[in-house]
């Protein structure tokens, strides 16, 4: 029973990876919380496992007296005399406790704390060793969908990748291969909750990190990055070493390094941009590839107002506006994009002398009044007004107000 027992116990040391001197001790303190609920919650008991041989002795301390009033604390001098021969009344003595004593349900109660304690000790050991892998990479295979959640297996412990941490486009089932970014470690009920992500920017990082040996090196560094999870990216690198290209080392050669994380993260587009310390050279290159013919900077407010040729607005713009949003991110800056020809005519309204309405073809005394009454006192103000204030006046509907601001542009901005 004894080498069984030691068996046991170094098998468990093996497979949850917890010191042996921990599973003595549990294993002692489970047989005495057992001996308890059999003898009495009394501190005279104790139990002993020999790490050598595996041998347990379970024991009791009791005065030897002339009449027993109190069997779990009190020993007869006949019955002593059987444990130890030279036994005297008064004397303490330690009598030793069989297994065959303690009774199915005491046994069955050790049995059930130390299951319980190994349990204990393998959560605190996963956690201990996850929560400081907060922002690594790791790999996993799905176990389960439930609702949403994706529950990943990776190897010692169980993760969770929620819905909101998902790229929308990916679909995943059970048995496939995930890579993700532990976003969170938190210690709960039933062990450690291990939080992955695969939308945070800091998974872009990680993927360019194994990709490109110059990142890990620190050679190239990554000094800011904005996603739009599985749609498109933008990473903002400088080298420390003039001789090395940032973005074409990011890029790889026929672009076998950046296309690798482009199929990692489902075809997400990814832009590699040359950081500048320069505001406007960086926010330049970020709304990349549409070049910026001028720059107004407004460094109180933070943000500037990017030029472009007219048919490349919806270029720097990009798809639902991802381009502009992304080098806003990327940069820390407000942008505002505008053509060329809607920065001229804006110029002019803000710098041109005043027009009257009654310029306008259509524009007479009444209902020039009318604008007036609304705050709207030149062509300038009518070009720039909003619609919703001129449909407030009698008489001016929609396609009016349309007709009336269209004819005030045209009128700033003839061709």
């Amino acid at each position: 029973m004894n080498n069984e027992i030691l068996e046991a116990l170094q098998q468990i040391t093996k497979d949850k990876n917890i010191e042996m001197e921990y599973l003595i001790e549990t294993l002692e303190s489970s047989l005495l919380l057992a001996a308890k609920k059999k003898f009495g919650n009394t501190d005279n008991l104790k139990v002993k496992v020999d790490l050598r041989t595996g041998e347990i002795k379970i024991s009791a301390t009791k005065k030897v007296v002339d009449t027993v009033t109190e069997p779990n604390l009190e020993i007869s001098l006949e019955e002593a005399k059987k444990v130890e021969v030279k036994a005297k009344l008064g004397q303490e003595i330690k009598v030793p406790i069989g297994f065959e004593e303690f009774g199915r349900n005491a046994i069955l109660t050790a049995k059930q704390i130390l299951i319980q304690k190994v349990r204990e000790a393998e959560r605190e050991k996963i956690y201990e060793e996850y929560k400081d892998r907060v922002g690594e990479l790791v790999t996993g295979v799905v176990q389960q969908v439930d609702k949403g959640n994706i529950f990943v297996n990776l190897g010692k412990a169980e993760a969770i990748l929620p819905p909101k941490q998902q790229i929308q486009k990916e679909k995943y089932r059970q048995g496939n291969r995930i890579r993700a970014y532990i976003l969170n470690v938190e210690k709960s009920a039933k062990g450690p909750l291990i939080s992955l992500s695969r939308v945070n920017p800091g998974l872009l990082i990680r993927l360019f990190e194994l990709e490109v040996p110059e990142i890990f090196e620190r050679i190239i560094e990554i000094k800011a990055v904005a996603r739009e999870p599985g749609e498109r990216s933008k990473i903002a690198v400088s080298s420390i070493d003039d001789r090395i290209d940032p973005v074409g080392a990011c890029v790889g050669v026929k672009g076998v390094r950046v296309q690798s994380i482009v199929r990692e993260l489902n075809n997400e587009r990814i832009d590699i941009v040359p950081w500048s310390p320069i505001p406007e050279n960086f926010v330049t290159r970020a709304l990349a590839p549409a070049k910026t013919i001028k720059l107004d900077v407004y460094p109180d407010e933070k943000s500037m107002v990017a030029v472009v040729e007219d048919d490349k607005l919806s270029l720097a713009i990009g798809k639902n506006g991802q381009n502009a949003k992304l080098a806003s991110k990327l940069t820390g800056w407000k942008i505002n994009i505008l053509s060329e020809s809607d920065y001229k005519a804006q110029k002019k309204l803000e710098t041109g002398p005043e027009i009257i309405l009654t310029e306008l073809q259509g524009i007479g005394e009444k209902l020039k009044e009318k604008l007036v009454s609304v705050g709207i006192d030149s062509v300038q103000d009518l070009a720039k007004a909003n619609p919703k204030d001129l449909m407030k006046i009698e008489g001016i509907g929609k396609k009016k107000t349309q007709a009336l601001i269209e004819s005030a542009k045209k009128y700033l901005t003839p061709d």
